[in-house]
């Protein structure tokens, strides 16, 4: 493990084109808790199963029960960055680190300090009128009950890409070109099996592919470097 890590410290150092695509792992060292681990809400008990109650059509049929297990499950408003988002964004800040293209919808990059994160399934902070147009933050959720709506009078939806809604056109296409262009593409904290997202790595085409992630994924076999670990602990000794 060591050796492997000096590897990606001497890479990390000889680089100044470095893009970070991460996922749910990279988070639950903040607390967070993912979908599909032992302990994460596909293994939790409910009415519904969550993958169904965050839905499109559970939202727009049931979109009372949507908030009920909305405000309950997905609003992790005291979590704070941890290693993982600090370094990246101290990266950032150097000048080597272009762009973190993330799918979790927490906003913890940002918290850390990174400025250029696109966000593939949207941020829980920003809520949306649907009749107007009008931007809420996360407290407009937070403290009211039922569905909560603009001062128009129109119901206001999270800006998350909720299942069966499709992912921003803009975003996919500059994702795909910071990876493209990217010198060092390190994937963190993903099982890679969330599509279309996971499929963004494809556009890779340089050779330094660095896969980090506790388990193992359907792409270790085409990493440069692969370390199996905890990404916030491996950061940490960056």
């Amino acid at each position: 493990m060591e050796n492997k890590i000096e590897v990606l410290r001497k890479m990390v150092d000889s680089s100044d084109n470095i893009v970070f695509f991460g996922g749910a792992g990279v988070s639950t060292e903040s607390g967070i808790p993912d979908f599909r681990s032992v302990d994460g809400l596909y293994n939790q008990k409910y009415d519904y199963p969550p993958e169904v109650i965050l839905s499109h059509t559970f939202y727009r049929r049931h979109t009372e029960e949507f908030y009920r297990f909305y405000r309950e499950k997905m609003l992790f408003l005291g979590a704070k960055p941890n290693h993982a988002h600090s370094k990246l964004a101290e990266w950032e800040k150097a000048g080597k680190c272009k762009a973190v293209i993330t799918q979790n919808i927490d906003g913890l990059h940002q918290a850390a300090g990174s400025r250029n994160v696109l966000e593939l399934h949207g941020s829980v902070l920003r809520n949306y009128c649907e009749s107007c147009g009008t931007f809420y933050g996360v407290e407009h959720v937070l403290h009211t009950e039922g569905v909560p709506t603009c001062s128009c009078g129109g119901s206001t939806k999270p800006d998350v890409v909720l299942y069966e809604e499709g992912l921003d056109q803009d975003t996919i296409n500059s994702a795909v070109s910071l990876i493209a262009a990217a010198d060092i593409l390190i994937v963190g904290g993903t099982s890679l099996a969330v599509y279309p997202a996971a499929g963004l790595i494809d556009y890779y085409q340089g050779n330094k592919l660095v896969l980090i992630n506790k388990s193992s994924t359907p792409r270790d076999a085409g990493a440069d470097l692969l370390i199996h670990g905890s990404i916030g602990e491996i950061f940490s000794q960056l």
